[in-house]
């Protein structure tokens, strides 16, 4: 896994944990904020053929 990937990946896990804890927090506003982020994310990471989920388990295994 080369490094571009590997900082998505990680960017994408630390903003989901951020927007769980948002929720847990009930911080409606910052809730919205790491979504909006971890869309990007997510977006940008499907511009560059990286799945998330796929590498996930790949890196899991």
């Amino acid at each position: 896994m080369d490094a571009f990937t590997a900082g998505i990946l990680q960017r994408i896990q630390n903003t989901e944990q951020d927007l769980h804890r948002a929720i847990e927090a009930g911080d409606d506003f910052l809730a919205e904020v790491e979504q909006s982020e971890l869309d990007d994310l997510r977006r940008l990471a499907a511009e560059h053929g990286i799945d998330p989920v796929r590498e996930s388990h790949r890196s899991a295994a």
